[in-house]
């Protein structure tokens, strides 16, 4: 299983505050209307089946499914999709969720999605490649795939980690393990390697001062991908 046990216990021990906006996870609430905005105004979401790699507690796959798209989000921790699960039924916002890899449903729905997004999750697992392969394999011939992660340099290091982690204390100690985190270039590698294609870069920034994050050019620390699938 393409999955860091450690990794899914952390998230599974948090899964209780996931729709908290003042908790652990307010960083995503945070971000979530700038990467939903850049998503939909690259791949218009209404009326298109999406699947959500990676969906935790539902942030990102109940939002697009706000947008009119059908919406399965899948993951791996169970605890997280019951919350996930509750929060639905709680708001009246259908999405599909289920326990299962990635790489499972790739074997099981080929070919079956207008647009694949796997955000935040590329940096927990050990073969990140492979959960891109399998973007590449479930999304339709010439659909959208989004992906977005962390740099590997000094600066995502002092950013992500010491400043995030340690000195703001946004999120909790340990959330992320610098040796993960991956480079543009070598994302991009894994999206050709998958027959995709690289159509945008774009780097998301924080700023401490005014606490606001944004869209900008600056891919130093986290960065966000969308590509076109296979044809």
């Amino acid at each position: 299983m393409n999955a860091d046990p450690l990794e899914l216990q952390k998230f599974s021990d948090l899964a209780h505050r996931w729709w908290d906006p003042t908790s652990e996870f307010r960083p995503l609430h945070e971000i979530n209307p700038l990467r939903l905005e850049w998503i939909n105004a690259r791949a218009a979401l209404a009326g298109k089946t999406v699947l959500d790699i990676g969906c935790g507690g539902g942030i990102l796959a109940e939002s697009m499914a706000q947008k009119g798209a059908k919406v399965t989000g899948i993951d791996l921790s169970e605890k997280a999709l019951k919350v996930a699960d509750l929060h639905s039924l709680e708001s009246g916002v259908p999405v599909r969720y289920e326990l299962v890899a990635a790489e499972d449903l790739a074997e099981r729905e080929p070919g079956s999605y207008d647009v694949v997004t796997c955000m935040e999750m590329l940096e927990h697992v050990p073969d990140p490649a492979a959960i891109v392969q399998a973007c590449a394999t479930l999304v339709k011939p010439g659909g959208h795939v989004f992906f977005s992660t962390l740099n590997r340099n000094t600066k995502a290091y002092l950013f992500a980690v010491i400043g995030a982690e340690y000195l703001l204390r946004m999120l909790p100690k340990g959330t992320h393990d610098y040796a993960k985190f991956i480079t543009p270039a070598e994302l991009s590698q894994f999206i050709r390697d998958a027959g995709m294609t690289v159509d945008a870069l774009k780097g998301m920034s924080y700023n401490p001062l005014t606490q606001i994050y944004s869209l900008n050019q600056d891919t130093s620390v986290n960065y966000l991908v969308a590509c076109t699938g296979p044809d």
